[in-house]
């Protein structure tokens, strides 16, 4: 079974994309978010603007102009098609650190209201700058770091309540 991805971009285009098609790339890693990309004998230079692991989302610049794209893998696609999306209220108290990294900022405060997907923290990784936004909708009920503190993997950031 071959590796497939199926990608939205702007929330208007769709594609579809098997892991040899990605291989078969024609690119060259300036940096860890800078690429130039060669296709059908067109130069292209992209660059990841910012990046959400845990949605899946990203924001891209190529040749200048931003894309939002969003990935879903095999998994993404089966739980889809089999109508096992999640239709209720997370319930996620803890924001933990997705990688290990920097706190760049903490943009919330203890005792504040938050809407889901409302940002609250910046953590750097890899050279990249990440907001880490709120899970849900909630009230902060305590920060454990703060602006330039280093954090692993999965380190409690926030606890929400």
């Amino acid at each position: 079974m071959k590796k497939s991805f199926k990608t939205k971009v702007n929330n208007l285009y769709d594609f579809d994309f098997d892991i040899a098609e990605i291989e078969s790339l024609n690119y060259v890693k300036n940096s860890s978010e800078n690429f130039h990309i060669l296709e059908n004998n067109q130069s292209y230079k992209a660059e990841i603007l910012q990046a959400d692991f845990n949605k899946k989302a990203y924001t891209v610049q190529v040749n200048g102009n931003s894309y939002t794209i969003k990935i879903a893998n095999e998994l993404d696609m089966l739980i889809s098609e089999l109508g096992l999306e999640a239709t209720s209220a997370k319930k996620e108290n803890d924001i933990k650190a997705p990688m290990p990294g920097l706190i760049v900022s903490v943009d919330v405060e203890v005792g504040q209201e938050v809407a889901e997907g409302d940002g609250i923290l910046v953590l750097e990784a890899m050279k990249m700058e990440n907001t880490l936004t709120a899970p849900r909708a909630g009230v902060i009920k305590s920060i454990a770091v703060q602006s330039g503190d280093k954090v692993e993997k999965n380190t409690v950031l926030i606890e929400m309540e």
